[in-house]
């Protein structure tokens, strides 16, 4: 039961809400347009590919060393750091013509949006009452999901009718924005956090790596954007194929729905836990991901938008919050860097396998097959819920 105690629309919330968003729109809105700008200055396929891998791969080793820091520091210079490092390496992207250097920079840029994700999604957890605790995550994945929609949209159309100076100097502003916006919050760093020396701590890579109680919807998170990783990577190039002028209706109409529906989908999760909602969502995402792959139209993109807002728009925040909800609060840090490298593993992963099938076939049927990985899913999670209550029932 909510309780009047538990205000959730703090200054704090809102304003680190908000801000995140803008991190978000600075980053995501060069996540379309990197592969086509690659390709245009002599990339292979499988260059192309290596865009989205590498990327994720330098977002996955710095999260387990932010996951341990967290254990012991104040949210403020973390999150302050992460966000102007962004800021730094996306104004540099100009001076990245030669395909090697652009690949050194999207390993760089993976290192920091590990730490920048790892400290604000924490930073999030630490404002939020737990009462509230699916409701407020839902809120703040929210700020995820639209600047993941949002954003690529605003990206697609600067890069079709400007210069990529000029899209890298719209996602600069956006990023400062985020870190003027950032500075103004007062973050809450947990008491046994405060309390905490690092002398007294011992780092395990692995052990900041991975938060065992929590593993299961991590790993769902895995196989769903190894799926998911082929829209991020290809759907330009997609729309090109197909000859679909306006692919930012894909974004668009993904934008409007995800924001309708993850406020419900949030109180769905407090109110009736995490499971059926996972699997809704799935199989949602799933008709969406073959409605796209037959698309010819605007109007086809269109509807494999709004079925991307109701199921993906909703999943992700979802998977987050059953995760925090299974963590302990001082191990808030490397459940986050947990989570958040589960997506950049799925999707860097995705990039690399599906970088190398695309130079022998037709992106459509590309994204048919990656919808295989999210039918495992929805079987998957239906398994395993079925397994702990075989167990549950074998030992009473």
């Amino acid at each position: 039961m909510i309780s009047a105690k538990d205000p959730l629309w703090t200054r704090s919330f809102v304003m680190l809400m908000v801000g995140n968003l803008f991190v978000f729109m600075s980053f995501q809105m060069l996540i379309p347009t990197l592969p086509p700008y690659i390709k245009s200055i002599g990339a292979s396929g499988f260059e192309i590919g290596l865009v989205t891998t590498l990327f994720s791969l330098g977002a996955v080793l710095s999260r387990p060393f932010i996951g341990f820091m967290l254990e012991y520091k104040e949210r403020k210079p973390l999150v302050l750091g992460g966000a102007a490092m962004l800021l730094a390496i996306t104004i540099i992207y100009p001076l990245s013509s030669v395909v090697l250097i652009f690949l050194l920079f999207r390993f760089v840029h993976g290192l920091v949006w590990g730490w920048s994700t790892t400290v604000n999604g924490t930073a999030a957890v630490d404002v939020v009452p737990k009462s509230r605790l699916g409701e407020g995550m839902g809120y703040y994945g929210l700020s995820i999901t639209i600047g993941m929609i949002i954003a690529p949209s605003l990206g697609i159309y600067l890069y079709q009718v400007t210069t990529f100076t000029n899209l890298i100097i719209t996602s600069g502003i956006l990023g400062l924005i985020a870190v003027l916006l950032l500075a103004v919050v007062r973050y809450q760093t947990p008491k046994v956090v405060k309390e905490t020396k690092k002398e007294n701590l011992t780092f395990s890579y692995r052990d900041s790596l991975i938060e065992k109680s929590s593993w299961f919807p991590a790993f769902i998170t895995i196989v769903i954007t190894f799926g998911y990783g082929t829209i991020v990577t290809f759907i330009v190039i997609f729309g090109d194929e197909r000859g679909i002028d306006h692919i930012f209706l894909f974004y668009l109409f993904n934008a409007i729905l995800a924001s309708l529906s993850r406020p419900i989908a949030g109180k769905w999760f407090d109110q009736r836990g995490p499971k059926g909602l996972v699997l809704f969502c799935i199989a949602v995402t799933f008709i969406g991901m073959w409605v796209l792959s037959l698309a010819h139209s605007d109007v086809m993109i269109s509807i494999a938008g709004v079925l991307f807002g109701i199921g993906f728009g909703s999943l992700i925040p979802t998977l987050q919050s059953w995760t925090l909800s299974l963590t302990p609060e001082h191990r808030r840090g490397v459940a986050n860097g947990m989570f958040f490298s589960s997506i950049d593993l799925g999707i860097g992963l995705s990039g690399l396998v599906f970088g190398v099938l695309a130079q022998y076939i037709e992106i459509g049927i590309l994204f048919q097959i990656s919808s295989i990985f999210l039918l495992a899913a929805f079987f998957i999670a239906i398994f395993h819920g079925r397994k702990k209550k075989l167990v549950h029932q074998a030992a009473s």
